[in-house]
């Protein structure tokens, strides 16, 4: 039986360009970048290359660009930094960040919670009412590009152009956005995490992007690599293969992918709501076009998932049952969505009509079989 994979929002197959870079630099011989002989300068141009392959597909200068072990690690350097200039302050952040940004925040400051409407999207106005209640005691302001459950995009610009007027900086996790909306982030957040593994790229590594001229305490100390901001050998193996994952993005191909992937989720979603008692969750048109969330009534979230599973495609839910999570998705908690009937499918690079197709006459018989036996 062939398996349809639409859960790419979780991670993406390896792109061919990224693995064909990998293999080749698996027979490079061996070298330290910060080394000036022959195999160390080889090392580092292979570095820089991959560095301008993603400053070009984010809208920056390479020097902006610190590679980390993934956007987890990018976030926790982000909040370190931040509440290391001012520490004691409080770091507001919305129900609908990630988990990596709110616990890391809640390690190291006080948190204050940001509202969110129906659709999950921040109000630029309620980050201004946060900030005069602060009485400007505020280290950093969490604004997510896209979120990773719903797909809703967030006023980043203006709660950017809010922040600075406050003098705090803003970090924005685009894990979800990164090679999906054209991003251009050279006069955006003070902080930008993103993931190589979400957009084709291998896994265990990613970025932190800072703002130009931004100075920022390194999370990680003992060793002058990306120019003392990250210590640590870096892996080049990784670099290398998210720098060509980047590359295949170029020269119009994002946008290519991006209008296939709407066409995709929007026939997902054509079927998912021809099923009576089927709603959207999340903003149905300003959102990331590879990620669409649903609830479905009078059925939870594992069984739909076994079934579909059983029928060869892969999806995702908010519910407990469908991850290693304890607990349900606080996304769907904040927006007040029931996280133990959603469903999230999300295609990506290698997504095919026929996956679409696949998923819309699995997901009525499964939902149909499954709502008689509660019956």
């Amino acid at each position: 039986m062939r398996r349809h994979y639409l859960d790419h929002a979780s991670t993406s197959p390896l792109r061919p360009e990224a693995a064909a870079a990998i293999r080749e630099w698996l027979d490079a011989p061996a070298g330290d970048p910060g080394r000036v002989h022959h195999e160390g300068r080889q090392v580092r141009e292979a570095i820089e290359i991959a560095r301008e392959q993603v400053a070009a597909l984010l809208g920056v200068r390479p020097l902006q660009v610190v590679f980390t072990s993934g956007a987890t690690e990018a976030v926790h350097a982000a909040v370190w930094a931040a509440t290391w200039d001012r520490p004691g302050a409080a770091v507001l952040c919305a129900g609908v960040e990630h988990s990596s940004v709110r616990a890391s925040s809640g390690r190291l400051a006080p948190l204050v919670e940001l509202p969110v409407d129906g659709v999950g999207r921040i109000d630029p106005d309620g980050v201004d009412a946060a900030l005069e209640r602060s009485g400007g005691a505020v280290s950093l302001v969490h604004c997510q590009w896209a979120n990773h459950e719903v797909g809703t995009v967030q006023p980043v610009a203006e709660v950017v152009e809010r922040c600075r007027r406050a003098g705090v900086l803003v970090h924005a996790d685009a894990a979800a956005a990164c090679g999906h909306l054209e991003l251009d982030l050279d006069h955006g957040p003070d902080f930008v995490s993103v993931s190589a593994h979400k957009l084709g790229g291998p896994s265990g590594i990613g970025a932190l992007v800072l703002r130009r001229g931004l100075r920022a305490e390194p999370l990680f100390v003992g060793g002058q690599q990306e120019r003392a901001r990250r210590a640590g050998l870096e892996n080049v193996c990784g670099i290398v293969g998210f720098g060509a994952a980047a590359g295949a993005l170029a020269d119009g191909a994002l946008g290519d992918e991006a209008g296939a992937a709407r066409a995709e989720t929007a026939g997902v979603a054509q079927a998912v709501l021809a099923v009576p008692g089927t709603v959207q969750v999340g903003d149905p048109d300003d959102r990331v076009p590879h990620i669409v969330c649903f609830g479905v009534e009078g059925v939870e979230a594992e069984p739909v998932l076994l079934g579909l599973d059983r029928a060869g495609i892969a999806v995702h839910s908010g519910s407990a049952c469908a991850s290693e999570a304890l607990e349900p998705s606080p996304v769907l908690e904040a927006m007040g969505a029931d996280p133990n009937h959603s469903l999230r499918v999300s295609v990506g690079w290698s997504t095919t009509d026929d996956d679409v197709r696949a998923f819309a006459a699995a997901f009525e018989r499964v939902v149909a079989e499954l709502r008689a036996l509660r019956a």
